[in-house]
């Protein structure tokens, strides 16, 4: 492990009014913490307002939209490694991720994600696995484990601490050591060539 912190950007995805996802984030960030090898920062994407309606193609948004594309994307593009929080609407993801995502490119390439997904039977398992095409589309690898929590409700106290199920504590674990040896990877391997593609 390197002796300089990897930049994780824990992503919450969902921005609808009464969303469980802050709770899922929370309880993550203080796995990442733990773990220690890791620098988090927390984007809430209820704090970055993207319209729906993106500009022409490499030309700028109107100035107020510019001005939240710029704050959004130099966190994105900090960041070394993403645990991406995604609900599950209607076997898909949240329309504000990936309109988030839309929005930037070059900011995700050559960078790990994990997924960490949150419904009710489901878990929000059909999100991750369209999460993982988009992302390759963007030339980001997801690695190959992820969390997810069935009727997430019932697996977390009301204070947002965990209560169940056994394992997710390993299972956070397990993830954050792919994102950090894949991270670590993939920054030398930027550093020695930088990837254009």
């Amino acid at each position: 492990m390197s002796n300089t912190p990897l930049k994780l950007a824990v992503i919450i995805g969902s921005v609808r009014t009464g969303r469980f996802g802050p709770t899922v984030a929370s309880w993550f960030t203080k796995q990442a913490i733990a773990h220690g090898g890791v620098e988090v920062d927390v984007i809430d994407l209820v704090d970055y307002p993207l319209p729906l309606q993106l500009p022409a193609y490499g030309q700028p948004a109107e100035p107020e939209v510019e001005a939240v594309r710029t704050a959004l994307g130099k966190r994105i593009g900090d960041a070394e490694a993403y645990a991406v929080i995604t609900p599950e609407y209607n076997h898909a993801v949240p329309a504000s991720l990936k309109n988030a995502i839309d929005w930037f490119l070059n900011e995700w390439k050559a960078k790990p994600v994990g997924l960490i997904s949150y419904g009710g039977m489901g878990g929000g398992l059909r999100a991750a696995g369209h999460l993982r095409q988009v992302f390759s589309e963007l030339h980001a690898t997801t690695v190959r484990n992820m969390i997810s929590f069935h009727n997430a409700w019932n697996d977390f106290d009301a204070d947002g601490s965990e209560a169940g199920p056994a394992g997710s504590d390993q299972a956070a674990k397990d993830l954050i050591d792919q994102l950090v040896w894949w991270g670590e990877a993939l920054r030398e391997a930027r550093a020695k060539n930088p990837y254009a593609f």
